[in-house]
């Protein structure tokens, strides 16, 4: 194997504890690869709060598509919507990076995204968008426009 395709097989992946970045052989992503700096799993089968502090660590320096569910407490789908976005994560990592995003806490990145209405899900990748989607979903829908919206994706 050449150096140029090892290196484009090595992914950085955002440690969900930590967000040191980290890189992962493609391969070794479904091995339960940990995070060189706190030794924590960078898969955790559950979705990741970010916050203005770790945003960009995620959603602009890892190589993993992001889906962000952005929310807000007061938001009664919202929080019907929570555990199936919960559930979904388990389902769909470690070939996306799920993501919580509390429109309330963070208005200006919420803001960058046009975010209008909550619940509404972006799936983005190197901080552009993929996909977006609006209301809640029950897992099984989550799961299946993910995947749709993967599929549709241009390589990255």
């Amino acid at each position: 194997m050449s150096d140029a395709t090892a290196a484009a097989d090595l992914l950085v992946v955002a440690c969900p504890v930590d967000g040191s970045l980290n890189r992962v052989p493609r391969g070794k992503l479904d091995s339960g690869p940990k995070c060189g700096k706190c030794g924590a799993l960078l898969f955790q089968g559950k979705a990741v709060d970010l916050t203005a502090a770790t945003f960009e660590r995620h959603a602009l320096k890892s190589d993993l598509p992001l889906v962000i569910d952005f929310w807000a407490a007061w938001c009664g789908p919202c929080r019907m919507m929570s555990p199936n976005f919960e559930a979904a994560a388990a389902q769909l990592e470690p070939r996306v990076r799920m993501a919580k995003l509390d429109t309330e806490a963070e208005p200006a990145i919420a803001g960058r995204y046009n975010i209008r209405g909550i619940p509404s899900m972006i799936m983005i990748r190197k901080g552009r968008e993929i996909a977006r989607v609006s209301g809640a979903m029950p897992t099984p829908a989550i799961v299946q426009w993910v995947t749709q919206a993967l599929a549709q994706a241009p390589p990255g």
